[in-house]
């Protein structure tokens, strides 16, 4: 399937700036501030940024997890730089903004592998027990009981758990999987858990889908979307007008739920 562009941690958000098309108003200059990284303002605000040199023609900007980064030709001076900077300063501060709001929301999501930590399940949220009397991994209401001593460490929790969510995965896929193809009227060849970081789902030329376990922890119709969105290549195989027809066929309300999860983690594009 052709991949769509990253917009996140995997591939920081691009922008190429054309040299000296800019007004010629002197900007603030920058500052070298602590570990190397330079420092400037933008609309008064304090930004850090790391400058890097190279033989590209162009100034070029990338800005994800790890701040504001600049690569710029060997023979651009600093003051063409920071009038650079300044007239992108609006889009700067706010994809800053937009990275920031990203990580704290990860954060959020993010499962501490503790007794009495939250963990979701299709939208609900279930407190991680440790039960050395437990069988295995088991829900008891609104708590999910893991056996395990009470002395395991997080990665003995994080390993029984994300086993079981592997498991709640392939169960809830094999049941969603047959009503979208039956809408569609195509089958994918196979399908088959994944466990990606960069994409929450794939569909090959071949006609086989890959879905990432970690779905099963949003709420349905999120999972729901993914699969229409993998079985609609089916048909497909493009992000054209008519692959967005498809998907609507299968699941109408595709825009709200395509939002939701790019809202949700937007390093994670479906395939």
């Amino acid at each position: 399937m052709k991949k769509r562009k990253p917009n996140a941690s995997d591939a920081a958000l691009q922008l190429s700036l054309p040299l000296f098309d800019f007004e010629r108003a002197a900007p603030p200059p920058a500052v070298t501030a602590p570990g190397g990284a330079r420092l400037t303002l933008l609309h008064a605000q304090p930004v850090h940024y790391e400058l890097t040199r190279s033989r590209r023609r162009t100034i070029g900007f990338a800005i994800d997890d790890r701040g504001l980064r600049v690569t710029a030709p060997r023979w651009v001076p600093l003051l063409e730089i920071e009038r650079a900077l300044q007239q992108k300063a609006d889009w700067i501060l706010r994809k800053l903004l937009e990275w920031r709001t990203h990580s704290a929301r990860r954060e959020q999501m993010a499962v501490r592998w503790q007794d009495g930590a939250p963990l979701r399940l299709l939208g609900e949220t279930l407190t991680l027990t440790i039960d050395p009397h437990a069988r295995g991994v088991a829900r008891d209401g609104d708590r999910l009981r893991v056996a395990l001593p009470p002395n395991a460490g997080a990665a003995q929790l994080q390993d029984r758990v994300q086993a079981w969510l592997q498991e709640r995965a392939r169960e809830v896929f094999a049941q969603r999987i047959p009503l979208f193809a039956q809408r569609l009227g195509r089958a994918p060849s196979r399908w088959a858990l994944s466990s990606a970081r960069t994409r929450w789902g794939s569909c090959t030329p071949d006609g086989a889908v890959r879905l990432n376990w970690r779905l099963v922890q949003f709420p349905l119709e999120i999972v729901d979307y993914v699969i229409a969105h993998e079985l609609a290549h089916l048909r497909e195989l493009n992000h054209g007008p008519r692959f967005w027809s498809t998907v609507g066929e299968l699941f109408p309300d595709y825009d709200r739920a395509r939002a939701w999860l790019r809202d949700f983690a937007d390093d994670t594009p479906v395939g």
